[in-house]
């Protein structure tokens, strides 16, 4: 099948959330598929569209997550303008996504991914290891949250949401000993100059899919699916779809603590995933290795793994 290739009387309209991150990757994309296509710029349009988690984040920014809402609060907008015909793709951070698209969408497109650790960010320290006693640590995950206390349960938490400029505008205010962000939009924002350093997996498990950008289209959209063919990253996506499977497995979402990652590595597949309790006061690991297309299997027995493990109200706030 030939495609018929946007122009810059008709471009391929690329939908985003507006934070600098967010259009960090819109651009990351356009240039990909510019690239592979031999297209100008201007062949693609960058759509930036408000979402309803946007606009309750700014107006319940003290708030945790958890109250605001779940992930769908920041795709909703988004998948409705493709679904109207308004965007033809729509770029996102995977570790955002629901692990179930709306009727008509597919999320089937990853670029390259970043790099998956966190980053321990502070004016004055170096690494986790280095805060005092009683030290308070500004962070909106859940699953940051919980891994920290875990391990150190005399570490202060205080809520610390927006995008990366207003989490570190608050440390330099002095609100709080340290954050964290993630490596991957460090460097897609080029902010080497942030005093940041990067956390072992080992110490700090990451969310599931951090690092990965996906694109997300119509199922019945074939110019995209053909142009998306083009930037797709294989083993992004097979990675993926083990840590997404467990995810779906353990049906996570912003309430939950939870963190994974699959790596592959001479033609393996490892997984390792954790649960752990808002509150910090268990965590429960697993690992499996098994071949690469086994992935979204062994993301599923994991899930049901932890979840026996875990028993009833393992989740709950105390």
């Amino acid at each position: 099948m030939t495609l018929t290739l946007p122009t810059p009387a008709s471009p391929l309209k690329i939908g985003t959330r507006g934070s600098p991150l967010a259009l960090a990757q819109a651009y990351e994309t356009r240039r990909r598929l510019s690239t592979a296509f031999d297209l100008p710029e201007d062949a693609f349009e960058i759509v930036v569209i408000k979402t309803t988690g946007d606009n309750r984040a700014m107006i319940d920014a003290d708030r945790p997550l958890k109250e605001v809402g779940n992930k769908g609060l920041f795709t909703k907008e988004i998948e409705e303008a493709m679904l109207k015909g308004e965007i033809d793709i729509a770029v996102h951070s995977t570790k955002d996504m629901p692990v179930a698209q709306p009727q008509g969408l597919v999320l089937d497109t990853f670029l390259p991914r970043e790099d998956v650790r966190d980053a321990f960010i502070s004016p004055g320290l170096n690494s986790i290891h280095d805060l005092p006693r009683g030290a308070v640590v500004g962070t909106s995950s859940l699953r940051r949250r919980a891994q920290l206390l875990n391990r150190r349960p005399d570490l202060k938490v205080v809520e610390f949401r927006g995008n990366v400029q207003t989490r570190l505008k608050k440390l330099a205010d002095g609100v709080a000993d340290c954050t964290f962000l993630a490596m991957a939009g460090l460097r897609r924002l080029e902010m080497a100059d942030v005093p940041a350093t990067a956390i072992s997996p080992d110490d700090m498990l990451p969310a599931i899919a951090q690092g990965a950008i996906g694109i997300e289209r119509r199922n019945d959209d074939s110019r995209a699916a053909g142009m998306l063919a083009a930037i797709h990253h294989p083993e992004t996506a097979q990675r993926l779809a083990a840590e997404r499977s467990l995810l779906a497995g353990l049906d996570g979402s912003c309430e939950t603590p939870i963190a994974g990652l699959a790596e592959i590595r001479d033609g393996q597949l490892r997984l390792r995933g954790e649960v752990l309790r808002p509150d910090g006061t268990e965590s429960i690991h697993e690992e499996a290795f098994g071949p690469v297309e086994s992935g979204a299997k062994m993301g599923q027995a994991m899930a049901d793994t932890l979840l026996k493990k875990a028993g009833p109200n393992f989740f709950d706030w105390h």
